[in-house]
Formats: C-alpha cells, sequence, structure tokens
C-alpha cells in the first residue's frame, strides 16, 4: 500500500520538477510508515546526504502532494537515514495492509496506523545500547583499496579479526584525509560485530591529552589509567600530538606497556613515521616502531575513480566512466577534497537540472582546482635529480657512487609505485638489459630503505615535489 501512494508520488513530482531530479533525490527514498493519527509520513533515505537535501529543498513539495494522496488538508513529513536509531524506535519495515485499495490521482484517503502491538507486521525495535556513528559507516566493505593503501588495509584487517596477535602495535601514517581514520573506525565496527565483549576505546590524541588535563585537574589518574587499561583493543588517531608533552607521554607510556604485556591490539594513526615525530622520547619512539609501520598515500587514477564510483553509488547518481575519469584527473591532495568534489558536482548538477558529463565536471570544477599532471617515469627521474640535485644522465648511467645508488633505487621504486610502467619499463630507461635490478632496487627500498632516515627523506621530497607541480 504504501509503496503504492509511493509511485503514485513519484510520477506527479516527475512531472512537476522533471525526472531528473526524481532520478537523482528520490530514487533510493522510500515511504516506509503512514501514522494517520499524527498525520506523519515516514520516508527513509539511503544516506545523509541524500536526506539533507530532500528536507532542505523538496520537503514542502513531498507535504503538499503526500497530503494530497493521503486524503488530508496537512501532513508532516519525517525522513531518516535507514537503518539509523530515531528517537526511541527503530523502523524496520513498513507494515502492509490486508485490504489494500488502489490509489489514483483523486486522493482517495488511505487509513494506515501505528501497529500498536508486537503481533503487528512493521516491526519497533526498542533502541539498545547505542553503537557508535561509524560502527555501520565506515567499514572495511565501504573502504576502497588500491596500491597506495594495500598493506595500511590488510594490516588493519588483520589485527580486527585477531586483536593482539598481530602487528602489535600497528602504526599507519599519511597526509590527512586519506583513509587513516576510515580504517580505525573499521577496525572498531569489526571488533564490536566479531566479539562484542572485547572494550575497544577510539580516541584522537587530542582528547587523550584533555582527558590527561582534566585527570590532573581533579586529582584522579588513578581513575584516568584505568579507564585506558580495560581496553582490549586501543584506537588512538593522530598521535603526533602528544609530542613535545612530556607528562602526557610518560602516561601514555605506561599504559601503552601495560595494554602490550597483556597482548591487547594498540593502533595509532600520525601524519609521518615514528622516527619523524619531533619532541617524542625515544622510549616511546621505539616503542611504536615494535610492530608494523605501514603508511597511505594519495592513491593513484585507477583507484581515485574506484573512490568516486562506491561515492557515487551511495548517493544512488548515475555517472559514466568518462565523467569519472575527468573528475580523477583533477590535482586533489587527498580523498577527501576528491570526495567533496563529487558532491559540489551532484549538487550543481541537481541544481542546473542536467546530467553528469565530462563537459559539467569540467565547468564546476576547473575554476577551482588543477588538472593532475601524469606521472610516467621520466617525471618522476627528473624530480629526483632534482631533489638530489644530480642530472639525468648520471641517474641513468652506471656509476655506482653511494648517492647514486640510493637516488636510482628511490627512482625504480617510486617509478613502480606510482606509474603503471612494467618492470622492464623501467629496466630500459635505465640502460638495463632485464628488470632484476629494478626487482633489486624496489625490495631493498621496502625492507631497508624506508628505516634510513636519508633515504625517507628523500622519497617525502620526491612525492612531495611531484603533488606540488602545476
Amino acid at each position: 500500500m504504501v509503496e503504492t501512494i509511493w509511485q503514485e508520488f513519484l510520477k506527479i513530482v516527475s512531472q512537476e520538477v522533471g525526472s531528473r531530479i526524481v532520478e537523482t533525490w528520490f530514487k533510493a527514498v522510500h515511504l516506509v510508515l503512514w501514522d494517520s493519527n499524527a498525520k506523519v509520513a515516514y520516508l527513509h533515505a539511503p544516506n545523509d546526504f541524500v536526506k539533507t537535501w530532500i528536507v532542505t529543498h523538496y520537503q514542502d513539495l513531498c507535504k503538499k502532494h503526500l497530503a494530497r494522496l493521503l486524503g488530508e488538508e496537512s501532513i508532516k513529513v519525517h525522513i531518516a537515514v535507514e537503518g539509523a536509531q530515531d528517537g526511541q524506535f527503530t523502523i524496520v519495515a513498513a507494515r502492509k495492509l490486508d485490504h489494500a485499495t488502489n490509489v489514483s490521482s483523486s486522493s482517495t484517503k488511505m487509513p494506515l496506523t501505528v501497529p500498536s502491538s508486537k503481533h503487528d507486521k512493521i516491526a519497533l525495535v526498542k533502541k539498545k545500547q547505542k553503537k557508535p556513528a561509524h560502527v555501520t559507516v565506515y567499514t572495511f566493505e565501504s573502504f576502497v583499496v588500491g596500491p597506495s593503501n594495500e598493506l595500511a588495509f590488510s594490516a588493519a584487517y588483520a589485527v580486527a579479526q585477531n586483536p593482539g596477535m598481530h602487528y602489535n602495535p600497528l602504526f599507519l601514517y599519511g597526509g590527512s584525509g586519506l583513509g587513516k581514520t576510515h580504517l580505525l573506525y573499521a577496525i572498531s565496527a569489526h571488533v564490536h560485530e566479531k566479539s562484542p565483549e572485547k572494550v575497544v576505546y577510539y580516541e584522537t590524541a587530542d582528547r587523550f591529552v584533555q582527558n590527561f588535563i582534566q585527570a590532573i585537574r581533579l586529582d584522579k589518574m588513578a581513575q584516568f589509567q584505568a579507564q585506558y587499561r580495560r581496553a582490549d583493543v586501543l584506537l588512538i588517531d593522530d598521535i603526533q600530538f602528544i609530542s613535545k608533552k612530556e607528562q602526557t607521554q610518560e602516561a601514555f607510556f605506561h599504559i601503552f606497556n601495560l595494554l602490550h604485556q597483556s597482548h591487547k591490539q594498540i593502533v595509532l594513526t600520525a601524519d609521518c613515521m615514528p622516527r619523524d615525530i619531533a619532541g617524542l622520547a625515544e622510549r616511546m619512539r621505539t616503542r611504536l616502531e615494535w610492530g608494523l609501520v605501514a603508511d597511505i598515500h594519495m592513491p593513484l587514477l585507477e583507484t581515485r575513480m574506484a573512490i568516486l564510483k562506491k561515492k557515487a553509488e551511495a548517493y544512488s547518481a548515475s555517472i559514466d566512466d568518462e565523467a569519472f575519469s575527468a573528475l580523477a584527473s583533477y590535482d586533489f591532495s587527498n580523498v577527501r577534497e576528491l570526495e567533496g568534489a563529487l558532491v559540489r558536482v551532484l549538487a550543481s548538477a541537481a541544481l542546473a537540472d542536467c546530467a553528469v558529463t565530462k563537459e559539467f565536471i569540467e565547468k564546476i570544477i576547473k575554476p577551482v582546482v588543477r588538472v593532475k599532471e601524469t606521472v610516467d617515469i621520466a617525471s618522476i627521474a627528473r624530480t629526483v635529480c632534482r631533489c638530489a640535485q644530480l642530472n639525468l644522465h648520471e641517474l641513468r648511467s652506471s656509476t655506482r657512487t653511494k648517492e647514486l645508488v640510493v637516488a636510482r633505487h628511490v627512482a625504480m621504486f617510486l617509478m613502480k609505485r606510482m606509474t603503471d610502467a612494467s618492470l622492464r619499463e623501467i629496466g630500459s630507461f635505465f640502460n638495463k638489459k632485464d628488470h632484476s635490478t629494478v626487482i633489486h632496487a624496489i625490495e631493498k627500498i621496502e625492507t631497508k630503505g624506508k628505516k634510513i632516515r636519508e633515504i625517507s627523506l628523500l622519497i617525502k621530497d620526491v612525492e612531495r615535489c611531484l603533488e606540488e607541480r602545476s
């Protein structure tokens, strides 16, 4: 019954605002319940973005046409995100009436009622212990994996499967907006689902510092320490913010030791490697490196397209591959900016009532961001030379001074990671007859190179220069 009403509503709205608006914003929305006593129509939206857009732009439209179809002068419309808890209950499914009547545009009154007993067909579930919002939003399933984050993802999943058994601590580092926090939330969600009896603490380092200061001020250090020591899984975001805070580091040091000795899982994130966090005590630094250190960097084009497709799918938006490719080609600093650009494009397309095409994206995005230059093996080689103060002839030569070998290995490593070039193509660029030298260079950097400060700094310099190119 409610579905019949909703389909009739969509036809009417389509005639008034256009089929494209309906396709973009109403396709994944459903009427799930009509409370004839309170005169409230309950709608479910697939996500917060769609909900907010409809509330902002089409709330009155919904009230007007649903009221007419339901035979009322005026009604209220309540929109919730599907599956989200709201007030005292969660609406799980819509009631099916036994005596359905046909709905036409002649506004026949439909007295649907809220069920009053547990035997009614709509399920009203009492709210249980509230779960954190990220439990159903940021999961391993919603994380898009690519070469730029594959190690971090695999390690995060491994510790979520068996906390305290592998990679303890797990240290994830990379720039802002690349997915570190998403992985922490995913670990929390997975552990909560798999082992609900386990105590999982997620906290930002900044919040940890605030709690520590408050504990000192209120003379509650014992309670402060006890709270964190209860954790089976401790997740701390942006751990670099405890640097240069000696007392906070001391408190965290003791919590870390106790949890680690008890085989409790510790996962930390930062914007750089432990060795590069200024103002971090040496004993703390070494402990952060006890387990696995994995980096996350800006994804390549293919992964960026996959991220956009997944996000568009969540918004029930239809975009072709050419448009995805055009948007992914712009020079965004991180994934958050990339996703924000998609939202901007979708909103602009809805307001203009037009399709999302390559040309439309250029019109909306080009004025505010630049097109990302293609990174190829030649551009990487030139950038390595500039950062290492070498010339290209030296880099491609067979000379084996320490300085040249390091630069050459870094170049080969980045060429493999940042381009689609084959090992043979990379070897050919360096005048090598086979690609065994390239494999050796990549393995050296992956196993030992990143731990050597000189090499890790060169890699960072080259990556930054490539990102800053105009």
